[in-house]
Parts: C-alpha cells; structure tokens; sequence
C-alpha cells in the first residue's frame, strides 16, 4: 500500500540435518537435493527482475541457512544482488545453527556480506535442549555465540524458547540471565505452541505432558519483560527485545507495517500492493514448477480494505511504537478515535492501552494479550 517503502527479501532454505519436533515451518531432510533447489531459486529470483523496490534487508531462514557452504551462501547474494536492487547498507540475516558454527565459517560468511546472524539457542538448559530434539549441546551454544563475536560479527541475536512443559521460573531466568551475559544485540523469547501436525503437538494432544496456565504463562512474559528490559534491552515487539532500536530486526518490521516483501524458496510468502502470494510448501512442488518455467505459486488473495484494517491493527498492536492515529486514518480509511471510542476508552481505563501523541500504544499488560486487543 506504500510505495515509498524499501522491500525486504526473505529466502526460504528448506533443508535440515534431522526436523526439531517442535517445529512447523517446511523442511526436508532431502540434504542431496541442495544443488538443485539453488538452481531453481536463481531462476524464480530472474522471475521477480524489478518487480519490487529496492531492498534494504536480506533475510535467510528456514531450515537451517548454516547448512550451506559458504560458497553456496555467497552464490545465493551474488545472485540477489544481480537479480535485485541491494541497497549499500542493506542488513542481510542468516539463521544459524549452534552445531554448524565456528569461527572459520563465519569469519567466511562476515566476509560475503552477511551482517547480521540469528542463533537459535532455545536453551542453555540441557534438559530443554534434549526435549526440544535440538542438535546443539549447551557448550556447543556458547561456542557459537563466542565465535560470532570473535569472527566480527557486531549484530548477533538469540533465539530462546520458554513455557516448557514442567519448566519453572528460576531455569528460565538462568537461560536469560546466561544470553544476557553475552550481551546480545537482539533476543527473541517465544514461548512454545504446540502445532497440531508436529510430533510434540501430537502428543501433548495424547496428553503425555501438560502445559503451562494462563496464569503461569502471564508470568513467565511480564516477568520476561521486566528482567530484559532492567538489563538495557527494548521490548519493542510482543517477543522481540533490541539492546537500541538500531539493533531491531528491520526485516521483521516489515511484516508488521506492511512494507513489501518478497519471499522465494518453498512455502515462502510474498507481499506487495494489496496482493500476498505464497509458494508450494513442498520441495518437490517448487522445483517441478520452477523447472517447467512456471511460477512455483501455490495460492494469492487480494486483500480487501476491511482486511487492510483489522490487520494492520492487529500487527500495530504487536510493536512497543503502536500505531499512529493520523497515518492510520490516511493509509486505512478509518479514524480509530471515532470509531472505536468506547472500546479504547474501556481498554485505556483497563491498562492496556495508552494514547498519546496521537499513537496507540499498548501497555506492557496489553502486549501479553495483544490478540486479543486486536479484536477491537
């Protein structure tokens, strides 16, 4: 709906060594079949040419991008950049895991021009680790977050998970306490769902385990908040934390105002104008579309204006910024404070929202259950 914003690039790697139980997002432990997706990525991104503005942000996820080589991973912004407008100070991501990382590969992986890694560490609790089905130790995390640092990079984020089944407070706060120590730009603290066509979500569906209460699970965000925030980070998005807002992911952010964006890669979604598009969730999909010189599309949708509204409330209302009354009324067609009156009035008395300075903001208590605000 902005033209005037850069684009952001997500490419999907759909590869991993062995799938975390936990985990929904597409993957294939197919590692043979990485030639021929690259292939096929380099030609859906000659599909795209100039289709989007220029991007300023790079992001590779999965998967897991750091099963790659770096001659893979330099091949994959080679072509990006000669396929696509790149801006000179563009952050470009690469999701990594702990078990993959030493300070020769990503000493490589600095010099091809990612500036930006995310670790998912999820734990310095072995326990955690070994429930999860994660293939990193707890030593081999700390490694990784020692030679990110050691090899140059000066943008490191770290993925932690909490809410696990039987987890209390004080384990949780010895992984934060731990991550902190490292004094990561950013850190990411999700608490974990379980998604009914994984592995975990099928037993806790069997009721194997149970999981925390509302209550329990109240605590463990505002409780989460609180101790990152004492310790210099911004809590700027529901799970997202930034040590300066120069360190916030400016790739997620687009997800959230809605900027354009390109997704390419297996299950990838994409976004521009009032059109999102997604891509085949399967590798072998993706690649006979590609290979038979047709988009590896799966579906699109036309968003409405109404659907324009009700989403650009609900992400607004996800972010620490909040929403700015005025753009709102001139991007969405509707005046929130008109329309809205007796509700935000009642959530503003309630302490979940705050209006000042014509933005809409939640309150630390209305980020812990921003869904439903979003229902306003």
């Amino acid at each position: 709906m902005d033209s005037a914003k850069n684009s952001g690039l997500y490419i999907h790697i759909p590869f991993c060594l062995s799938k975390c139980p936990y985990c929904d997002f597409y993957s294939s432990t197919s590692i043979p079949s990485i030639p021929d997706f690259l292939d096929a990525l380099f030609k859906e991104m000659e599909r795209y040419g100039h289709r989007f503005d220029p991007f300023d942000t790079v992001y590779l996820g999965g998967g897991t991008p750091s099963l790659l080589s770096p001659k893979q991973l330099e091949d994959i912004l080679m072509n990006g950049r000669k396929n696509f407008h790149l801006i000179s100070n563009a952050e470009i991501t690469l999701e990594a895991n702990p078990a993959d990382l030493n300070q020769s590969l990503l000493e490589s992986i600095l010099e091809i021009g990612f500036n930006r890694i995310n670790i998912g560490i999820q734990s310095f609790d072995e326990k955690v680790l070994d429930f999860l089905g994660r293939r990193h130790s707890v030593r081999q995390a700390i490694s990784a977050i020692e030679a990110s640092r050691k090899a140059g990079f000066h943008n490191i984020g770290l993925d932690l998970i909490y809410g696990i089944p039987g987890q209390d407070m004080a384990s949780w706060f010895d992984t934060l306490k731990q991550a902190v120590a490292f004094s990561p730009e950013h850190l990411s603290c999700y608490q974990l769902t379980f998604e009914p066509k994984t592995p975990l979500g099928r037993r806790f569906q069997a009721g194997e385990f149970s999981v925390p209460g509302e209550e329990l699970q109240y605590e463990f965000f505002m409780k989460t908040s609180q101790f990152l925030e004492h310790a210099g980070y911004i809590h700027y998005e529901v799970s997202n934390f930034a040590r300066g807002m120069e360190y916030s992911s400016r790739h997620n952010q687009k997800y959230w105002d809605h900027s354009p964006y390109l997704g390419l890669g297996p299950a990838a979604h994409s976004f521009q104008g009032n059109q999102r598009w997604w891509n085949h969730r399967s590798l072998d999909q993706y690649l006979a579309s590609v290979h038979a010189g047709n988009p590896p599309v799966l579906e699109t949708e036309s968003l409405t204006k109404e659907q324009f509204q009700l989403e650009a409330l609900y992400l607004g209302l996800r972010t620490k910024k909040g929403i700015s009354l005025q753009d709102f009324k001139v991007r969405y067609g509707l005046d929130l404070l008109c329309a809205k009156q007796n509700i935000l009035e009642k959530l503003e008395e309630e302490g979940l929202i705050s209006i000042q300075d014509g933005r809409l903001h939640p309150t630390p208590t209305g980020l812990a259950i921003t869904d439903s605000l979003a229902l306003i």
